[in-house]
């Protein structure tokens, strides 16, 4: 996984220190509030139009349906081959006392790889996830529809994406061993 894709989500619902930007869009609400006609009185209510339908609160009653277990089991898989992959990147630097050397050692092992595992999940996710989630068509592009924006579909992880994550340069590695690690 993206390391800046991590943080975000890792981030989701953490506290941040104010910006600037921020301040600013709070004052002009407040100033907004104060000459709001609607200070002060209660708001009308709103009725919404949703009833959970029988058939969503039986299914809720098995737990988390088999594509959320899937997707479960391809975020572990990622975390895993992510450990293992920096683990493996900053030793092979460490190891290593030729740039080159590092270069092509780091190549070979990105190639040898396997992914079989978390692949084979991938490949399952994007045959069966649209009719598990029963997802709607979009007319427009006849296709199921996208899920926040994103494609539903997940690429299958190869070399390129771990020397995307982890390029073969050995000064990278070096330095990213020796930066101090977050806590969560």
């Amino acid at each position: 996984m993206d390391p800046r894709r991590a943080k975000e989500i890792l981030g989701q619902g953490a506290i941040a220190p104010e910006t600037p930007r921020e301040r600013k869009q709070q004052r002009d609400i407040e100033t907004d509030l104060a000459t709001s006609p609607v200070k002060g009185r209660p708001l009308r209510q709103r009725l919404r139009n949703f009833r959970a339908d029988a058939d969503t609160a039986i299914a809720a009653l098995g737990g988390p349906t088999g594509w959320m277990r899937r997707l479960r089991q391809i975020e572990e898989e990622l975390e895993r081959h992510e450990e293992q992959l920096t683990v493996a990147w900053h030793e092979l630097a460490g190891e290593t006392q030729d740039d080159a050397e590092f270069a092509r050692l780091w190549r070979r092992t990105a190639e040898r790889w396997s992914f079989a595992i978390v692949n084979e999940l991938i490949a399952r996710h994007n045959r069966n996830f649209p009719a598990e989630a029963k997802l709607p068509m979009d007319p427009k592009t006849r296709d199921f529809v996208k899920i926040g924006g994103r494609e539903y579909r997940r690429a299958e992880l190869d070399a390129q994406w771990i020397l995307e994550r982890w390029p073969a340069d050995r000064a990278a590695a070096l330095a990213a061993a020796a930066a101090p690690v977050e806590s969560i």
